[in-house]
């Protein structure tokens, strides 16, 4: 298979075509070996439009959704980002191609040193990786964007204590069939801006990791 084709044509047969339109997402969803954050038996499938399996029954995002939460995102080179949900480490990839520095948290421990190794072998910095729950999470700073990768039936007010003046957080809200991707910029105030579907955002009891503090 060659991916670099196979990249190419997710990014303007897919992507371009949701409206994502910013040049630097773009170049950043061509440049960066989507197939390197799958799992090995599923790499080629890595650009199709479907979400994959990476364990703990957790799933990668399509790659439109990947692209629209991007774009919806406004994100400016000197932003610092946190992401709640690591997961495959490809939208993490993403986040710091794009942003000064992204702090990316996930509940299970494998994750993040998988995603660790990945960002490594991609040459990516400017990233930290914390194996932490969300629900529990002592922010050190506060941020220009939060990004839930995780959908939510409400969003906590105490996220807003994370967020920089002028900051926004994306989440998805609702539960199935019937979620939308919000922008938050305060706790009664937000923009919704496309209908999709993924899993909820985990609590500790039901991921049941293994907690290194």
């Amino acid at each position: 298979m060659n991916f670099d084709k196979a990249r190419h044509n997710m990014v303007t047969q897919q992507i371009r075509s949701w409206d994502v339109v910013n040049k630097d997402i773009l170049n950043a969803m061509l440049s960066i070996q989507r197939e390197e954050f799958v799992p090995v038996s599923q790499r080629k499938l890595a650009f199709a439009d479907m979400t994959l399996p990476i364990g703990h029954d957790q799933h990668m995002m399509k790659p439109v959704v990947e692209g629209r939460t991007l774009q919806v995102l406004n994100l400016k080179p000197s932003d610092r980002v946190l992401e709640v949900g690591t997961g495959s480490g490809y939208l993490t990839a993403l986040l710091a191609t794009l942003t000064e520095h992204v702090h990316s948290i996930d509940i299970f421990q494998d994750f993040i040193d998988s995603a660790r190794q990945k960002l490594s072998d991609q040459e990516i910095e400017d990233v930290t990786l914390e194996q932490a729950d969300f629900f529990d999470f002592k922010a050190p700073i506060k941020y220009d964007h939060i990004i839930l990768t995780g959908s939510l039936t409400e969003l906590p007010a105490f996220v807003f204590n994370w967020l920089k003046d002028n900051g926004q957080v994306f989440v998805i809200i609702g539960e199935d069939p019937v979620m939308e991707a919000r922008i938050y910029t305060s706790p009664d105030k937000y923009t919704t801006h496309f209908d999709t579907m993924v899993a909820p955002l985990l609590q500790p009891k039901a991921a049941n990791p293994t907690f290194n503090l």
